[in-house]
């Protein structure tokens, strides 16, 4: 098998919004894990409660985070890679 060479990348110019974006996408699923630990602390016989199709508010606030994480990552990819597109728009205009 054949193998290219690996790709020389170079400076990102979409790093400071990826990381203000990832920042703030962290703190808000911090919140929502937090509530998790929050219930399980204050009141841990409110997880036994049934909350969703038969299924305890463990059960479902558990699956609400993995759900959530995902989403989280999927809005995160879109918006980076149209902030991507956008600076090199930018940067192909520049260069004419």
């Amino acid at each position: 098998m054949l193998h290219k060479p690996a790709e020389q990348s170079g400076k990102d110019p979409a790093a400071k919004f990826k990381t203000a974006l990832g920042v703030k996408m962290f703190i808000g699923y911090a919140l929502f894990y937090a509530g998790f630990i929050g219930i399980n602390l204050i009141s841990p016989l409110m997880m036994e409660k049934e909350a969703f199709m038969g299924m305890n508010l463990a059960v479902t606030y558990g699956f609400g985070l993995i759900v959530f994480a995902l989403i989280l990552a999927v809005i995160y990819n879109q918006l980076c890679n149209n902030k991507e597109a956008e600076l090199a728009g930018s940067d192909e205009t520049k260069a004419e």
